[in-house]
């Protein structure tokens, strides 16, 4: 009975930080020894088992470690194509290969962690090949004056400059352009709320929104959510705004072309504009 205890005690230590000393150089490989693959083991008398619940957790800490985002082709300044880059992640399947092996052999074995690239979305190559044909274009003005509300519109162009859409994927400007807060450097400006003016952080990128919905009134996109401002707003024609809020409301289409569509946004000297570009190669699927 106080073996079963000991037991049970052993299984509620959590993972501790031993494999936290690995032996990392500069290349950021990571290895273990025989020592720290054996303490993943069952605290049991002969053949020893592993504890796979441990073994998970060092696994998402493995991971952790390793994880590189890949980087997505895109333009300079200058108009030119910056190379992509391939990111990095733990390759699962040859690590828990490895690491039973290296459990059940019992002899002095070292493992070195495998890694594995992860490609991204967009290559030079796709970005040079869907650059070529202009499908929408939309501009808007705001006044530069206003400090705030032009550092936010620039912030939001941004985020949303360079996208790639795929066919039959959805855009989602909240999820693209992400959460609006202080820490993500927006600043406080005017926006609206319930038809009245106020002020949050992150106002003025509904004119980010409501120029991109103007670009992508195409035939070959469709609108999945749109939402009006509840008063008017000075920088679209009436009925033309997209606004959104990440606790309200999202601006979102999908693209129905057969080829992925590319955003260019900029936002410079009071001009907020949005073009689309795809192939030369670029059909509507009703055309067909």
């Amino acid at each position: 009975m106080k073996f079963i205890i000991l037991i049970l005690l052993m299984l509620l230590i959590p993972l501790n930080d031993t494999m936290a000393n690995d032996k990392m150089a500069e290349d950021h490989t990571l290895t273990l020894n025989e020592e720290e693959i054996k303490q993943y083991a069952y605290p049991f008398i002969g053949t020893p088992f592993i504890n796979e619940d441990k073994l998970h957790y060092l696994i998402e800490d493995l991971n952790e470690k390793v994880y590189k985002d890949p980087i997505n082709a895109e333009f300079d300044e200058m108009g030119e194509i910056i190379q992509e880059k391939s990111g990095i992640e733990l390759d699962e399947n040859k690590f828990n290969t490895l690491f039973r092996t290296s459990f059940y052999a019992g002899d002095d074995m070292e493992i070195e962690v495998p890694k594995q690239p992860i490609q991204p979305r967009v290559d030079s190559e796709l970005l040079a090949e869907i650059s070529v044909q202009e499908m929408g274009s939309f501009v808007t003005t705001f006044k530069q004056s206003n400090v705030e509300r032009t550092h936010n519109i620039g912030l939001a162009s941004e985020a949303i400059n360079d996208y790639v859409v795929f066919p039959g994927e959805r855009f989602s400007f909240n999820e693209v352009v992400g959460e609006r807060t202080e820490e993500r450097g927006y600043m406080r400006a005017p926006v609206i709320v319930k038809g009245e003016l106020a002020e949050d952080i992150g106002g003025g990128i509904c004119q980010v929104s409501s120029t991109l919905y103007n670009a992508v009134d195409l035939k070959g996109i469709q609108i999945v959510e749109r939402y009006a401002h509840s008063r008017s707003v000075p920088y679209v024609p009436p009925g033309r705004d997209a606004t959104v809020s990440w606790w309200g409301p999202d601006f979102v289409f999908e693209n129905m072309y057969n080829q992925p569509i590319l955003v260019r946004a900029k936002a410079d000297d009071g001009k907020m504009i949005v073009t689309i570009y795809s192939s030369d190669r670029v059909e509507y699927a009703s055309d067909e």
